[in-house]
């Protein structure tokens, strides 16, 4: 079994402290002797940043344009490049800022690797300074600013400084009542230790629940390997049957009716089937929120078995 890599999604407004966390990050790995990569989003045509991060850290880079927009088949290409020059156990891959979360996970989880990868979840650097003048902002990049929040995993609530406690104390419950699930922690110039974070990221947040972990994600990337061709009709069938909360699909299923697999594409209840001329390895990466992996994987094998 190939060793997976785990992947954490950056976000933030520019200037929150991005960089500062990936710096802070990449050492403390270096001194876990863990193995982590970079991989960085800018809009721009030239790179300031990278200088920043340690000329050993493997680093990639895409620029000009968004993740989630322009560039999607120029990042499937840069992790596949990570993954097969280094034995990784991290990548962080940070965010314009400008990318939605879904599309962002939607162009990471190709079904070319997908069973490499191993989603861990978004973390958010908030400046406080910025979020306390949010109402100065236009109403779109409030608007963005509040759903960088509502789908973290983990909070930093960063250049806590530069406020005082009481602004502070008021900060941290406007963003959490923004988003009470997440994971939230005040910092001064992105400190945080490695050690903490790993403790956040298997945090449960309903201690009741015997859910796996990744339950908890907002946003959660199940990743199923179909062993042999069902039913199309079957197939169709149970994706009408699916619930709102699956947002996209992408993979290469395979139908008994035909010799060739189909490249499978599903987006807003929408299904889209390409012919394949090569035998491609079976696998279908779903994501959504609050999703039932367990009961997922079973109907995904009953299919085959019909």
């Amino acid at each position: 079994m190939e060793k997976m890599t785990e992947v954490y999604i950056l976000g933030g407004f520019l200037g929150s402290g991005k960089t500062t966390l990936l710096k802070e990050i990449i050492q403390q790995e270096n001194e876990a002797g863990r193995k982590a990569a970079i991989l960085l989003n800018e809009l721009g045509s030239v790179s300031v940043e990278s200088a920043a991060l340690g000329a050993d850290v493997p680093f990639k880079e895409l620029l000009g344009g968004c993740i989630c927009c322009t560039i999607q088949d120029k990042l499937e290409v840069q992790i596949h490049s990570l993954l097969s020059e280094h034995e990784l156990d991290a990548i962080y891959i940070e965010t314009t800022g400008a990318a939605h979360p879904v599309e962002v996970l939607d162009s990471i989880m190709s079904p070319l690797f997908a069973k490499r990868l191993n989603y861990r979840g978004i973390i958010t650097v908030v400046d406080l300074l910025r979020f306390k003048d949010r109402n100065e902002l236009s109403p779109q990049l409030r608007q963005l600013l509040v759903e960088q929040v509502q789908h973290a995993d983990f909070i930093l609530l960063n250049k806590q400084d530069l406020v005082s406690d009481l602004e502070a104390g008021q900060l941290v419950y406007s963003i959490q009542a923004i988003n009470p699930e997440a994971i939230s922690l005040l910092t001064t110039q992105a400190k945080i230790s490695l050690s903490s974070l790993q403790k956040m990221k298997m945090n449960q947040k309903n201690v009741h629940s015997q859910l796996n972990v990744h339950s908890h994600l907002h946003l959660q990337a199940i990743v199923h390997t179909f062993k042999k061709a069902m039913d199309q009709t079957s197939f169709e069938e149970w994706l009408r049957a699916l619930p709102a909360t699956v947002y996209r699909m992408k993979g290469y299923v395979s139908f008994t009716n035909s010799e060739q697999p189909y490249l499978f594409q599903y987006s807003y209840g929408m299904p889209i089937y390409m012919n394949e001329l090569i035998k491609m390895p079976l696998n279908l990466v779903i994501i959504g929120e609050k999703l039932n992996e367990k009961e997922i994987r079973s109907q995904l094998t009953a299919l085959e078995e019909k």
